[in-house]
């Protein structure tokens, strides 16, 4: 079991925006955070050296996993914490251009 927390405010303001927007994508979301709080590492984890440089610097991580939404979008998360407490630290959702601009991907 982990506690979900957000990277920054911007993040939990832009889902709330989203859930307006777009209803599907937003529950599709909502089932991804239970599902990462029900099991951190469900999601496809992403190899250290793969990790951009851009969320290394901004976020302090050393690990992050991909959860793979409907229609190319992808939720980034890291973990944090010990043995006793998980703390799954969501940083954004991305959309697959937005992606492949993230991780350099032409």
């Amino acid at each position: 079991m982990a506690i979900l927390k957000y990277a920054d405010e911007s993040i939990q303001k832009d889902l709330v925006k989203l859930e307006k927007r777009d209803n599907e994508l937003y529950r599709h979301i909502k089932n991804a955070f239970m599902n990462i709080q029900e099991d951190p590492i469900c999601g496809i984890q992403i190899h250290f050296r793969q990790i951009p440089k851009r969320l290394k610097k901004k976020y302090f991580i050393d690990n992050l996993y991909k959860y793979n939404l409907p229609n190319a979008w992808r939720l980034l998360y890291s973990l944090m914490g010990n043995k006793i407490e998980i703390i799954a630290i969501v940083l954004g959702c991305y959309n697959h251009k937005d992606y492949n601009r993230l991780f350099n991907y032409n």
